[in-house]
């Protein structure tokens, strides 16, 4: 069975590395095998990325670099002198015009954890659009169901990229794009984003604080707001941490005086009383849950023994789920929660799948014993076991959403089995949703004839694709497509890339929930600007996960 990773409230560069490179891939793997070449103007607008994996990426692993200075306490002198001037070589002096651009004032906003050698998306990303546009399009609510542009997604959301012309000093675009993390569920990525941009302002450290509640690095940050009171989001993060480092009193009279000025939420306060004093409220119930607390109202409930359940709560809360103080279904219910949406590597689902044997039946019971099964009959390598194995597991990850991460999993596997008949057509389907599509499609693709059309599409072979219903059509029109269209010719042209490329997810999100009217559109975009491969795994995915209707 595989090793289970750390506990989430451990977070380390190589969790996020194994984040990145497991969840990602996806979307990394930019004009591979294209299908029709493009012109030369818009091949420059995407360069290739290089064959390095993510987690060469050089923070996460050098264990040299010193921590952030801005953590550390603010106004403190430069250690030693200055260095001398150099003597002056010219009686002279002529002033150029200059524009002078503080560094700080938007350096924020292009904060990001995957350099462009990575993402091969190039720095000017975002630098023709306007903020407000770029925020407005990252805060839609995001359509799930299609992995390969949640994949490219995180990838813009985790770009290094020069800060839009118009940016200010109030980084809109990455609070934006650290909210849109959280709402993904990916709480790890969004908390790493910040430490790297350094939480010194109060929206960027309230951020921060909630991350940290729901990852359980609490402490970090209580740590920080110590040392910077200013950056309190609110009375209740500062009564939290001045009772978490010890200091009672000052933290009682600070609670005090928060609910005499009404200042506080009332049950944030009687949470917090109860979280100071315990004994003098022993024998009275906890106050009513709201619908939708707040990580510090969350995790209040939890100190206190009446922790919430997180499956209505928003995805982020999931995360507080994966930490050994849950129970194993906890564990397990969150774990596919967050995979579906790509917040959490395929390997570390199967890693809390196996961690013992279910002990009921039903529900995700049912889906557990169902990979146990599959697992084992894979290890055994009997193709009998494993073809009788095949069809109701499938059927449970796909209930889950979670056939991607599935086929993530075990495709190569299954190929090498070699299965025939029915669980032969089904293994071929699962490898081509799998990370190596287009090498299944060469090795086993004559032996289903019925599925030539994606078989066609996974080698990038435009002249064999026949189109048999209106979404296949979709997809050979944009695969044959001269560029892209009009309007994102026209976006690409004003250098406004990555907006461009969060307009194209929403209208190919948008045929996996039956509206294929963009889908061509989006294909041809994505082909446009080099991501061949995510245009190629989209299609796939549209055709063989069914998410239509």
């Amino acid at each position: 069975m595989p090793n289970r990773a750390a506990p989430i409230g451990v977070w380390s560069p190589a969790a996020l590395s194994a984040f990145l490179s497991a969840v990602l891939w996806p979307a990394l793997s930019l004009g591979q095998g294209d299908v029709a070449q493009t012109p030369a103007a818009q091949q420059e607008i995407i360069t290739q990325p290089v064959a390095q994996p993510l987690s060469a990426i050089d923070w996460l692993s050098d264990d040299r670099l010193p921590p952030d200075p801005r953590l550390l306490t603010p106004g403190a002198p430069l250690a030693g002198p200055l260095p001398l001037a150099e003597p002056p070589v010219s009686n002279t002096v002529v002033t150029p015009d200059v524009t002078v651009t503080p560094l700080d004032s938007a350096g924020l906003d292009a904060v990001g954890l995957l350099p462009a050698s990575v993402t091969g998306l190039p720095l000017s990303l975002w630098q023709g659009s306007r903020t407000l546009d770029l925020v407005t399009l990252i805060d839609q609510p995001a359509r799930m169901g299609l992995p390969a542009m949640q994949a490219l997604l995180y990838t813009l959301l985790l770009a290094e990229a020069d800060a839009p012309l118009d940016a200010g000093r109030d980084s809109r675009l990455l609070q934006a794009r650290i909210d849109a993390l959280m709402r993904l569920g990916a709480v790890e990525p969004a908390q790493a984003l910040l430490e790297r941009a350094g939480p010194e302002t109060p929206a960027l450290f309230g951020r921060w604080f909630d991350a940290t509640l729901l990852t359980g690095a609490e402490d970090t940050a209580c740590a920080a707001l110590m040392r910077a009171p200013h950056l309190s989001p609110s009375y209740g993060a500062q009564v939290f941490c001045t009772a978490r480092r010890g200091n009672w009193a000052d933290a009682m009279l600070t609670l005090d005086t928060a609910r005499a000025l009404e200042a506080m939420p009332e049950t944030e306060g009687d949470l917090l009383a109860r979280f100071m004093d315990p004994e003098l409220f022993e024998d009275l119930p906890l106050p009513r849950a709201p619908v939708r607390p707040s990580p510090l109202v969350f995790r209040l409930y939890e100190a206190l023994g009446e922790p919430l359940p997180t499956a209505p709560l928003p995805r982020a809360f999931a995360v507080a789920d994966l930490r050994d103080t849950a129970g194993w279904r906890a564990q397990i219910e969150a774990a596919e929660r967050l995979a579906s949406s790509g917040a959490l590597a395929a390997n570390r689902l199967l890693g809390i799948y196996s961690e013992r044997k279910p002990a009921a039946s039903g529900g995700v019971w049912d889906r557990v014993a169902a990979v146990q099964r599959f697992d084992e009959a894979i290890r055994s390598g009997d193709p009998e076991a494993v073809a009788a194995s095949l069809p109701r597991v499938w059927s449970a990850m796909q209930t889950a959403d979670l056939g991607v991460a599935f086929a993530s999993l075990y495709s190569p596997a299954l190929l090498r089995l070699a299965l025939n008949g029915q669980a032969g057509d089904l293994a071929y389907g699962i490898a081509l949703l799998g990370p190596d599509y287009e090498a299944a499609a060469q090795a086993e693709g004559d032996a289903h004839p019925d599925m030539a059309f994606v078989t066609a599409l996974a080698q990038g072979q435009v002249d064999r694709m026949a189109a048999a219903d209106p979404v296949q059509a979709a997809i050979l029109q944009g695969f044959t497509a001269g560029g892209a269209p009009a309007e994102m010719a026209a976006l690409l042209s004003e250098r406004r890339l990555g907006e461009a490329i969060l307009r194209t997810i929403q209208m190919i999100q948008r045929a996996a929930q039956g509206d294929t009217g963009g889908l061509a559109d989006g294909i041809a975009t994505l082909r446009a600007v080099g991501l061949e491969d995510t245009a190629r795994r989209a299609a796939l995915q549209l055709i063989l996960m069914d998410h239509r209707g």
